[in-house]
C-alpha cells in the first residue's frame, strides 16, 4: 500500500483493537465474516471499488454510500469499521480492496486470539501448508484458478473436517480466493505471519532432513529469539533431500547449514578449477 492507504488502514485498524477488546470471540468472529464477505463484493464491483475510494467524493459521502448499501444486511459493528474503511483516503481502488480484506482477516485472528485457540490456528494453517505443498495433485486442486471457488472451498472444509478450527478452515477459505493477491500457497504462509504478528512473534521456516526433537525446537527457537529480541514461532519442514544440517529463514534472513549446501558449494568450486 501507498502512504495515504496505508494511513487509512491503520486508522481502521486501531477501530477494530478498540471493539475487539470489548467483544465475545464469537461476535468478533461474526463481524470478521460480514467484513470478509464486502471484500468479495468488493472484489466482483470493480465500479463499487472505484465509487468508494474516488478522492472527488468526500469521506462522508463514501461511507453514507456504504451505510446505504449494507444497512441490515450485515451488522452493524462491521458497518461501522468499514465505514472507517469508506471515509479514508485510498490511493487506488484495488488498496482499499486490500485494506477491506485484511481488516477482516485480523477481525478473524482476534476472534481466536480471544478463545485462546491463535497459538493452534497458526499451527493448523501452516501444517495444511504442507499437505497441501507435499501432494502435487491436491495442490493443483484447490490452486485451479478456473474451478469455481466455491468447489475449491468444499474441498478444503472436508479436507479439515474435525481436524482445525472453524476460525482456521475460514482463513483456508481466504487464502483460496488469493489473499492480497497471492498464490494459494503464499496466502497460506502470509496469513501464517499475520497469526504470529498478532502473537508478537517471528516467523522461523526450519528445514531438516529428519524431524528436531522438542528439545532441539525448543533450543532453536530460544537461540533465535536471543538473536532477533523476540519470540520466535519455529515452523519444520522436513526434507531428507537436504541430506543433514538445518537451512534457517526469517523474514529476508537465510541461514543454510545443510549438507546438501556444503555439497553444492564443493562441486561448484570443483567445476571452476
Amino acid at each position: 500500500m501507498q502512504a495515504a492507504s496505508r494511513e487509512s488502514y491503520k486508522i481502521a485498524a486501531e477501530r477494530l483493537d478498540a471493539y475487539v477488546r470489548g467483544a465475545e470471540p464469537s461476535a468478533v468472529a461474526s463481524t470478521a465474516d460480514d467484513i470478509l464477505s464486502v471484500a468479495t463484493l468488493l472484489r466482483r464491483e470493480p465500479r463499487l471499488r472505484r465509487a468508494l475510494s474516488d478522492p472527488a467524493r468526500s469521506g462522508a459521502d463514501r461511507a453514507g454510500l456504504l451505510g446505504e448499501m449494507l444497512r441490515g444486511r450485515i451488522g452493524a459493528d462491521a458497518l461501522d469499521l468499514l465505514a472507517s474503511l469508506a471515509s479514508g483516503r485510498w490511493s487506488a481502488p484495488s488498496e482499499l480492496l486490500e485494506g477491506t480484506e485484511r481488516l477482516g482477516v485480523e477481525a478473524l485472528l482476534a476472534s481466536a486470539d480471544k478463545s485462546g485457540d491463535l497459538g493452534e490456528v497458526e499451527d493448523e494453517l501452516f501444517r495444511f501448508g504442507q499437505v497441501v505443498s507435499g501432494q502435487s495433485a491436491l495442490s493443483n486442486a484447490l490452486s485451479d484458478p478456473i474451478a469455481p471457488a466455491e468447489q475449491r472451498a468444499g474441498l478444503a472444509r472436508e479436507l479439515l473436517a474435525g481436524k482445525a478450527r472453524p476460525v482456521t478452515v475460514r482463513l483456508v477459505e481466504v487464502a483460496l480466493g488469493g489473499f492480497g493477491g497471492r498464490s494459494f500457497i503464499g496466502a497460506l504462509t502470509r496469513l501464517v505471519e499475520l497469526a504470529a504478528e498478532r502473537r508478537d512473534r517471528q516467523v522461523a521456516y526450519v528445514t531438516v532432513a529428519a524431524p528436531l526433537s522438542d528439545e532441539e525446537e525448543r533450543r532453536l527457537g530460544a537461540r533465535l529469539s536471543e538473536m532477533y529480541g523476540r519470540e520466535v514461532s519455529v515452523k519444520q519442514t522436513v526434507n531428507p533431500e537436504v541430506l543433514g544440517g538445518v537451512s534457517v529463514r526469517v523474514g529476508s534472513d537465510l541461514y543454510d547449514g545443510t549438507v546438501l549446501r556444503r555439497l553444492n558449494e564443493t562441486r561448484n568450486a570443483l567445476a571452476k578449477s
